[in-house]
């Protein structure tokens, strides 16, 4: 017998569940499009951009949160020597993840 409890217990899971994947998803398009980004910044365009913006969103998967993604960047920027702030680049993080959830919603 099921009870009210075990119904919300299993709705609460659920939700967690969902809300997990729409950040997961959220995260990985953020990183596709920060990678589109910087590769702009770099002077990339076509199939080397899109490599890029592949490349950095591997380099999520490198450690837990977004500083796997910053330090990739950054790094890169620095061996282009590129002037782009650190606060450039997390600006550029947070208004794209805003795009990329705006995106996923807009999609779903």
């Amino acid at each position: 017998m099921t009870t009210t409890f075990d119904k919300r217990e299993d709705g609460f899971e659920k939700k967690f569940a969902h809300d997990e994947e729409l950040k997961f998803k959220a995260s990985a398009r953020r990183n596709k499009l920060l990678g589109m980004w910087a590769a702009e910044k770099m002077g990339l365009s076509g199939a080397p951009a899109e490599a890029y913006a592949k490349e950095v969103v591997i380099a999520d998967f490198e450690e837990v949160g977004d500083h796997d993604v910053f330090k990739k960047i950054r790094k890169d920027f620095d061996g282009k020597k590129l002037a782009i702030s650190d606060q450039d680049i997390r600006r550029a993080m947070d208004e794209l993840m805003a795009q990329a959830i705006a995106q996923i919603k807009a999609s779903g």
